[in-house]
């Protein structure tokens, strides 16, 4: 809430001016001079003085800017405005410059253990690329904006990984393993409103690794294994039924064989042991009937 309530610095425009008309103004001091030691007869002390005093004025202001990169003007402690035009560029000597990357970076987080929604020790870590915005922000309201934006990154690394569980046990209910798309969003929405007061913005944000704490993930993953245990079974039997059912219709509807409800219940229960069975069936001759076999 205190970063919320400070004051905040917007970027302006910086008055700087090409480096290239001054950079002629410093070889026709040159010139003078050389012409005043080499050439004049009576060299001119006042001359040469004034030339090498304007030369020193002139060469004091110089600076290079690379696409993507900005120089914040500041006059004793005062921001003057940021200058975005690349190439060779000059201002007054008594103007301080600092120069901050708008380029994109690419930052992939320790992992860290944390808690999730049902409070398993989880482990996970994101890879996050964020650029400067505004510079003005970047330069005064934070005081190092690189270890800012490290440090807000486990931060809300750690809202969004605690505010949904693992995995699913309530279906519908979002979770970090099985809703990354969602919770990818959720991380860049919560990165981009903590880093805003440093004029930072995150271009894209995602998990890179997403597991349980080494001291629980051995239960975790017997209990996966007996839910998909649980689940092949569940589908097995359903199918099962569906065939028994299929094959009691057909042998009535073809007339081959009409069974009272105990031969019914018979066949139905031989049918699931060979259909659910783990193991191979052994047949079984039955050379009597179901009654007096």
């Amino acid at each position: 809430m205190e970063l919320k309530s400070m004051d905040t610095s917007t970027e302006s425009g910086a008055s700087t001016t090409s480096g290239y008309p001054v950079l002629l103004a410093i070889a026709a001091m040159l010139v003078v001079i050389a012409y005043e030691v080499l050439v004049a007869a009576y060299p001119s002390p006042v001359i040469l003085i004034a030339a090498g005093l304007i030369f020193a004025f002139l060469s004091s202001g110089f600076y290079m800017l690379q696409p993507n990169q900005a120089s914040v003007i500041t006059l004793f402690g005062s921001y003057r405005g940021t200058d975005r035009k690349h190439g060779l560029r000059w201002v007054w000597p008594w103007m301080g410059r600092k120069k901050v990357s708008a380029r994109a970076n690419n930052i992939h987080s320790e992992r860290i253990k944390i808690n999730d929604k049902r409070g398993n020790p989880i482990e996970i870590a994101c890879n996050v690329v964020w650029r400067v915005r505004d510079t003005a922000q970047a330069t005064f309201d934070v005081d190092d904006y690189r270890e800012f934006v490290n440090i807000q990154i486990e931060a809300g690394l750690r809202t969004v990984g605690s505010r949904h569980p693992y995995d699913d046990i309530e279906e519908g209910e979002v979770t970090l393993r099985g809703d990354s798309d969602q919770v990818n969003s959720e991380l860049l929405t919560e990165l981009n409103e903590r880093l805003k007061v440093a004029g930072i913005v995150v271009d894209e944000a995602g998990l890179t690794h997403l597991a349980y704490a080494p001291e629980i993930a051995g239960a975790m993953l017997r209990r996966q294994q007996a839910e998909a245990v649980i689940a092949a079974r569940a589908k097995l039997v359903l199918g099962a039924v569906s065939m028994v059912e299929m094959a009691l219709a057909k042998l009535s509807e073809d007339n081959i064989v009409h069974l009272d409800d105990e031969r019914r219940a018979a066949m139905v229960s031989n049918l699931m042991v060979v259909l659910c069975g783990e193991r191979d069936t052994q047949p079984i001759v039955n050379a009597g009937t179901l009654y007096n076999g």
